[in-house]
């Protein structure tokens, strides 16, 4: 399958409204049916014409599925705000709990049906587009735990020889191949696990006595 992007034409500020509507929809007709949605179903849904989606997406489905594929994994960030923030929000332990609330609760709404996911798979997750958007997404994920270990690490919550990047690193793997697991059986429980215990290792590399103000809670505790 072909992926290779052909280059757009440069957007007035209607156009690119007209171009993101298409991708919004695009996105919204993938998580209702999969990628059997149709060029047909995108237009019915976004009023747009065959002409239209052509002159914004001059690749076709293949460029317009890539699109849609980066709005996704947008979203997939977007969900975990503001604790992936630039601002560092993950600095308490508290955070940390929050954060791990927030993706549980993300995935448990999506449960099997990944729209990203679907969408790589499509695109064949070989080819140099599909791998640089998931590449992408990795890296953006993972520096934004790392800024959240390495913001505990100046707080004096967890051990400073602590490899920040790898640890962010374990975190992000964590969560996918808990998410891998929800794919396949419906079932929550190991992302949960993943999370909670990989929490639970990060908290137990924290000075005895921590700095006031810090939160008392394990980060790994299911909220009650």
């Amino acid at each position: 399958m072909r992926t290779g992007r052909a280059t757009a034409p440069h957007l007035t500020a209607k156009g690119a409204a007209t171009r993101r509507r298409i991708v919004e929809g695009a996105a919204a007709e993938i998580r209702e049916k999969g990628v059997t949605a149709t060029l047909d179903d995108v237009r019915a849904r976004t009023s747009t014409s065959k002409s239209q989606i052509f002159h914004y997406f001059p690749g076709g489905k293949d460029e317009l599925l890539l699109a849609v594929a980066a709005h996704e994994a947008d979203r997939v960030l977007e969900d975990q705000q503001p604790y992936l923030s630039e601002l560092g929000e993950l600095s308490t332990w508290q955070a940390w709990r929050n954060w791990r609330d927030a993706v549980v609760r993300r995935y448990e709404q999506q449960g099997v049906n990944c729209p990203l996911g679907l969408l790589i798979t499509e695109l064949g997750r070989t080819t140099p587009a599909s791998q640089a958007l998931t590449g992408q997404l990795l890296t953006r994920w993972q520096r934004a735990l790392r800024t959240g270990v390495r913001r505990m690490q100046d707080a004096g919550r967890i051990d400073v020889r602590l490899d920040a990047d790898r640890t962010a690193a374990a975190l992000v793997a964590a969560v996918q191949g808990g998410v891998v697991i929800l794919m396949s059986t419906g079932g929550i429980a190991h992302l949960e696990a993943a999370l909670d215990t990989t929490l639970m290792l990060l908290r137990s590399g924290a000075p005895a006595a921590e700095p006031s103000g810090g939160s008392g809670e394990s980060p790994g505790c299911p909220a009650t």
